[in-house]
C-alpha cells in the first residue's frame, strides 16, 4: 500500500497489505536491496500465506516470492552502528535497521541464524511498549482485517499511498482520504494492565472505541478523533489518554 517506486537503493520505509475493502492484513518495512530484490520484514502476520497472497497478483511478471528462513532478528536499545533513519546497513551477512526515533535510539538487526540464546522477555516487553507509545500498531490474528490504515493512523508512518498506482483496497484507502471521511484513529491509554485487544473503551456507558494492541499498562486503542468530554475506562478502569510520539515515520 505504499510507493516502492520511490525507494533507493538500500531505502526502506513502512508498509502493508489490505484487503479489497481496505482493511490491514499485515504491517512490515519494505527494504529495496536492488532493483532486482526487495525484501519484506513482517512484523506479525502469517508470512506463509502473505506470500501466497501476493503471488496472486504477480501474473505474467517475471517475480518470484519466497518466504525467507534461517534469519535470526535482534533489537537493541542503542543507535545503529551504520543504519540511519530510511537508509539500512546491508552486507553479505546482516542486514540493519534504524528503528528509533531521534530522542529514543532504537536497532535491529537480522543475519543468518545464530545458535540459540536467552530471550530477554522485560526487553521484549519494553520493545512492544515502545512501538505502541510511537504509534506502531501490533496486530495479533483477531485484529487483522479489522481496521483500514487511516483508523491506525498509518500516515505518521508514511506507510500508505493514495497517488500510486492500485492495490487491493486502494479506492477505499483514497476515497476516505479524499472526501475527508476519516473519523478514528489511534490513541495511547495508559493505565490498565489487564486490558486485551479488542476489548471495548468506554466514555461512561457509551462505547467509544476498542483496543487495539497492548503491552504491560499501555494500550494502543482506535477511538473518534472528536470524543467525548468524559474519563475513558477500560473493563472499568480509568485510564489516561497520552499522545503519540513522533519519530518512527521514514
Amino acid at each position: 500500500m505504499s510507493d516502492i517506486a520511490a525507494l533507493g537503493d538500500g531505502q526502506w520505509q513502512w508498509s502493508g497489505w489490505l484487503t479489497p475493502k481496505g482493511r490491514v492484513i499485515a504491517l512490515f518495512a519494505v527494504l529495496r536491496h536492488s532493483a532486482e530484490r526487495l525484501d519484506l520484514i513482517v512484523l506479525d502476520a502469517d508470512i506463509a500465506a502473505l506470500a501466497t497472497s501476493l503471488k496472486r497478483y504477480v501474473f505474467r511478471s517475471k517475480v518470484s516470492i519466497e518466504v525467507g528462513g534461517g534469519v535470526s532478528a535482534m533489537g537493541q536499545f542503542a543507535l545503529p552502528s551504520i543504519a540511519r533513519g530510511a537508509t539500512a546497513a546491508i552486507d553479505a551477512s546482516a542486514v540493519e535497521l534504524d528503528l528509533g526515533s531521534p530522542s529514543e535510539p532504537r536497532s535491529l538487526t537480522l543475519r543468518e541464524a545464530d545458535p540459540v540464546i536467552a530471550v530477554d522477555e522485560d526487553a521484549q516487553r519494553r520493545w512492544r511498549a515502545f512501538d505502541i507509545t510511537h504509534g506502531l500498531p501490533r496486530l495479533d490474528a483477531d485484529q487483522r482485517e479489522q481496521w483500514t490504515p487511516q483508523q491506525l493512523s498509518l500516515e505518521r508512518l508514511r506507510a500508505f499511498s493514495v497517488a500510486k498506482g492500485c492495490y487491493p483496497g486502494q479506492e477505499i484507502v483514497a476515497r476516505t482520504h479524499f472526501l475527508g471521511q476519516a473519523k478514528r484513529g489511534l490513541a495511547v491509554l495508559r493505565g490498565a494492565p489487564d486490558a486485551a485487544a479488542g476489548e471495548d473503551v468506554r466514555a461512561g456507558e457509551q462505547v467509544q472505541g476498542k483496543v487495539v494492541s497492548v503491552a504491560g499498562d499501555l494500550v494502543l486503542a482506535v477511538l473518534p478523533l472528536e470524543r467525548l468530554d468524559a474519563p475513558l475506562q477500560i473493563g472499568g478502569i480509568d485510564v489516561v489518554d497520552t499522545p503519540l510520539l513522533d519519530g518512527l515515520a521514514r
